[in-house]
C-alpha cells in the first residue's frame, strides 16, 4: 500500500502541537493510503519536545518519526530534514499550528491519486471554504509575492505562499533545496516549475489564521526574503 508522509515542522508550538498531532493520528484519508508523521522540532525552547515525546509514547501503533534539530536552523531547514526522512510515496507539509485543516487532504490527494497531477497547492484565495478575516496587508503581500513568482515561473497560481503543498515524493526529493528559513515557498515553486512535463494543480482550502498574540511568527522581513528568493531562484539561478 502506498504511503503519505506528513511533515510537521515545529518551533515553540506547545499550545497547538498536541491538538494537531491528535487530529493527524485519527485522520481518515478516504483513500487506500498509509500515513506517517514526520515531526521536526527546530530546537524548541518551550515544552514542545516533552509533549511530542509523551504523545509518541502514548501512540505505539502510529507511524511517527521524531527528529530534534541540534540548534534552531529555521523552517526551511526543518523541511529539508523532513523530506530526507520521509518514506512515503507522497509528501505533504503541515504546520504545527491550527491554521490549516487536515480534513482537506482529500482535496489535494484526489488529483494526484487519479493520475492527473504531480504537485498540488492548496489555495487560501480560491473556492468557497471558510477563511478567517485578519490582516489586509498580509493578504496584499501574499498576492504580490504570488504575482511576482508567477511572472517568472509562468504559472498561474493564486497562493504560492500556502503551507499546504502536496508532492509526489520522487519529485520533491529530486530537488536541491537550499533555503533554511521562510524562503522555502518561492524556492520550491521556482524549481518545480522548471521540471519538464510537471503537472501542477491548485485546489481551494479553508484557512483559520492566527494573530501575533496567538503565536503567528512570520513578519515583513520574511516577505522581503521571499521577494529576494523569487529573484534568486528565477533570474540568478
Amino acid at each position: 500500500m502506498k504511503k503519505l508522509s506528513i511533515i510537521i515542522p515545529a518551533y515553540n508550538e506547545e499550545k497547538t502541537i498536541i491538538p494537531i498531532l491528535e487530529e493527524l493520528e485519527k485522520l481518515a484519508l478516504d483513500f487506500p493510503l498509509e500515513k506517517e508523521l514526520i515531526i521536526i522540532d527546530d530546537h524548541s525552547t518551550d515544552g514542545t519536545a516533552e509533549l511530542v515525546n509523551n504523545f509518541i509514547n502514548s501512540s505505539p501503533n502510529s507511524a511517527i518519526v521524531y527528529h530534534r534539530q541540534e540548534v534552531n536552523l529555521g523552517k526551511g531547514a526543518a523541511l529539508h530534514k523532513g523530506i530526507e526522512l520521509a518514506g512515503g510515496d507522497y509528501i505533504i507539509i503541515q504546520d504545527a499550528d491550527l491554521e490549516y485543516d487536515p480534513q482537506e487532504y482529500k482535496h489535494l490527494l484526489r488529483p494526484v491519486l487519479s493520475g492527473k497531477a504531480d504537485v498540488v497547492y492548496g489555495s487560501r484565495f480560491m473556492g468557497g471554504n471558510p477563511h478567517r478575516i485578519l490582516f489586509f496587508w498580509h493578504s496584499i503581500g501574499n498576492k504580490f509575492l504570488t504575482f511576482l513568482s508567477n511572472a517568472f515561473t509562468n504559472l498561474n497560481l493564486t497562493d504560492m505562499e500556502t503551507c499546504y503543498k502536496l508532492f509526489r515524493a520522487d519529485v520533491l526529493k529530486s530537488l536541491e533545496l537550499k533555503e533554511k528559513r521562510f524562503g522555502f515557498e518561492p524556492e520550491v515553486t521556482a524549481k518545480i516549475s522548471r521540471i519538464p512535463g510537471i503537472r501542477i494543480y491548485e485546489v481551494g482550502i479553508s484557512y483559520y489564521g492566527r494573530t501575533y498574540a496567538e503565536g503567528k511568527k512570520i513578519n515583513w522581513k520574511d516577505a522581503m526574503r521571499a521577494m529576494y528568493c523569487i529573484f534568486k531562484y528565477n533570474i540568478f539561478r
